[in-house]
């Protein structure tokens, strides 16, 4: 069956003020009604959507987001994935709830390995706390869940022990995600944004964490040259063909827009075997620290994601 995924962003309120938030620019746009939701929900199934995911924002802070999933579910969408920042998660009997109304898929995120670390990123006391307590809850409850954490200079050192935190919570998944510097992060760009070719190792290190114990793991807007033996997972790879839908409107092929406008290309990346295939960083890294971290990858070109999929780590 062909996939495709609906991104749908609920609005922009959120109990959190994370420092990379790349949405924090639109918060004055509000939320969705509920009425708006449910209206983007159909046409997105009309559009042929079979996907969704609930995002924002911090959808869990509405108090129709069970309404939400219910109706997500009667409409057809098979696969529910529900973006959040695990918070409200502490609440068992609300975790109860979202899973009756119909969420398959769970993903919190945790910034770093410890109290200290996450609650001053997200810049929330006690974030932390719940958020681990959340994600205990919903394992208790036999749901999957797939844990997103995005790298910074405040916690790329300590990524190897962020993963051994997702691997003693029993999570299904981790994805390691490189800063996204609009919005928030724009704005904290020299205090968070580090270098990719300092903190690769810590990369590398953290993904033979969850690799060893049989998880599934993915990193981010990290571009092949920086992931020689690890190629296979570059999260770039799996995305399915996904459209957006928010308070501003349509974007029908976000695949697309990422590619041609989100991320850039350098002049030595048609140098690349990986160069027909990459996506290249975010534009704002580059546009900052320049092209010479990137060192193109000798070899014959790879034409398909598939012949990564297929080939031995180096």
């Amino acid at each position: 069956m062909q996939i495709k995924r609906l991104d749908l962003k609920l609005g922009f309120a959120c109990n959190n003020n994370c420092l990379s938030c790349p949405q924090a620019h639109r918060r004055h746009l509000g939320d969705l009604t509920t009425a708006e939701v449910k209206k983007l929900l159909k046409e997105g199934r009309e559009d042929g959507a079979n996907e969704v995911v609930l995002t924002g924002g911090e959808p869990t802070v509405r108090p129709d987001i069970v309404e939400i999933v219910a109706y997500a579910k009667q409409l057809g969408y098979d696969f529910i994935q529900l973006q959040t920042n695990g918070r409200m998660l502490y609440y068992k009997d609300f975790c109860k709830k979202l899973i009756k109304a119909g969420v398959t898929e769970f993903a919190p995120a945790i910034h770093g390995p410890n109290a200290r670390i996450h609650d001053y990123l997200v810049q929330s006391p006690g974030a932390f706390e719940q958020a681990v307590q959340g994600i205990k809850n919903l394992k208790e409850l036999g749901q999957y869940i797939i844990m997103n954490s995005v790298i910074n200079k405040i916690n790329y050192k300590y990524l190897p022990e962020t993963a051994k935190l997702f691997v003693d919570l029993n999570v299904d998944q981790y994805q390691f995600a490189f800063i996204h510097c609009v919005g928030n992060a724009k704005k904290n760009m020299d205090l968070l944004c580090p270098k990719k070719s300092e903190v690769m190792p810590y990369v590398h290190r953290a993904l033979d964490i969850g690799i060893e114990a049989g998880i599934k793991v993915m990193v981010e807007a990290y571009p092949f040259c920086f992931m020689r033996g690890y190629e296979k997972y570059c999260s770039e790879l799996y995305m399915p063909p996904a459209e957006i839908r928010d308070a501003e409107g349509v974007i029908e092929n976000f695949d697309k827009l990422r590619k041609e406008t989100g991320k850039l290309k350098g002049p030595q990346c048609k140098h690349c075997k990986y160069d027909l295939i990459c996506e290249g960083p975010w534009r704002e890294y580059p546009e900052k620290f320049g092209w010479s971290e990137f060192k193109p990858v000798p070899g014959p070109k790879v034409r398909d994601p598939k012949e990564i999929l297929g080939e031995e780590e180096e």
